[in-house]
């Protein structure tokens, strides 16, 4: 991963965590040694941004993807009102790796595939075919499989990557998470398919009849992850003219 990848906010003064709690879908970590994923939501539960969130010498950081890194400092100065509460960029390095915890890292909270992230002077990425790893445990990445304002993060996998917690209470969009959890089954989400030949990012996938099915997303080693309608789920499918997809 190269630093520009990603971009460091750091939350300072006395309210930090109490205004984080209040609108990130996970439980906003308060001490050192620890990291969570989570993400911020509009409204209506539709997807932001989604980010890691890590305490470093009693200063709250987020980790956010650099593309969607201004709109999210944006909309939390937003909601910021009168909190007292600073919201400042930091020019801090980002490393990730699968081999052996460096010291001072931390553990990636997806799947622990996903390895260790460190923050700060001394880490070094490794060489890991992370859109391989991604396609294998079915993770989506912003900007391909996550889509602001389109997404949902239970259809995205949330709960399984350990980024949401249904029992930290109120934040922006938790009530739409709740009522999908509770009360309706899940109709569309992300999968990881076979797919023979290839597709571009965000091919829709129609049944042999031409029906629409969904779209596929990234590949890797003839499989890729595929937005599917469930009721829909038939082999093969098609993606563009290139494409033949098995669920």
């Amino acid at each position: 991963m190269n630093d520009a990848d990603r971009r460091i906010l750091a939350i300072g003064g006395a309210e930090a965590h109490d205004f984080l709690q209040g609108l990130s879908s996970n439980d906003v970590p308060n001490t050192a040694g620890v990291l969570r994923y989570g993400a911020l939501l509009t409204p209506q539960g539709k997807y932001l941004c989604d980010f890691f969130m890590f305490v470093q010498d009693g200063t709250l950081y987020v980790d956010a993807p650099a593309t969607l890194f201004d709109d999210l400092r944006q909309r939390l100065t937003m909601y910021r009102l009168r909190r007292k509460i600073t919201l400042d960029e930091v020019p801090m390095a980002v490393a990730r790796g699968t081999g052996p915890v460096p010291a001072g890292a931390l553990p990636d909270p997806r799947h622990p595939a996903f390895g260790w992230r460190g923050y700060g002077p001394g880490f070094a990425s490794d060489t890991t075919d992370w859109d391989a790893l991604r396609v294998e445990h079915c993770v989506p990445a912003a900007g391909i499989e996550l889509i602001p304002n389109e997404s949902y993060l239970l259809e995205s996998g949330f709960e399984r990557l350990n980024g949401i917690d249904f029992r930290k209470g109120c934040y922006v969009g938790q009530e739409i998470n709740a009522r999908m959890k509770h009360k309706t089954e899940l109709k569309k989400g992300l999968v990881t398919v076979a797919i023979t030949g290839s597709a571009t990012v965000g091919t829709p996938i129609t049944t042999a009849d031409g029906k629409p099915a969904g779209q596929v997303f990234t590949q890797s080693c003839g499989r890729a992850i595929a937005y599917l309608r469930f009721d829909r789920v038939t082999a093969p499918l098609v993606a563009g003219s290139d494409a033949i997809i098995c669920p």
